[in-house]
């Protein structure tokens, strides 16, 4: 895998552990922020825009750890496939081989 390739993945797992700490904080205070808002998992490093989604829809999409939740036309169609399309935002996965690999081995549920 080159290593645009390899940023891309390490940028998505960055912003994936970014929501996935909102999550855990609105769940740990009993914070009702449903839909929560969420930073887009894109694999650009200067992204920052955001998104809402149910905490049901959030915690679904993080049982597939090659799973990221992006704004629509911010997928990297040599890294990854569009899985799902919701309003305000697509569920990209990880195309197999190292793309995927990264994914799995930065997901801390696993």
């Amino acid at each position: 895998m080159d290593e645009r390739a390899r940023r891309v993945g390490l940028n998505e797992a960055m912003f994936r552990t970014v929501n996935d700490e909102v999550h855990g904080l609105n769940e740990r205070f009993s914070v009702v922020a449903d839909p929560m808002s969420v930073v887009c998992e894109c694999g650009s490093a200067v992204c920052t825009e955001r998104f809402e989604l149910r905490a049901a829809e959030y915690e679904q999409l993080r049982r597939e750890p090659t799973h990221f939740a992006v704004k629509p036309g911010h997928e990297i169609p040599d890294v990854e496939t569009v899985v799902e399309r919701q309003a305000g935002y697509v569920v990209v996965q990880k195309l197999p081989g190292e793309p995927a690999e990264i994914a799995r081995r930065t997901d801390a549920s696993n």
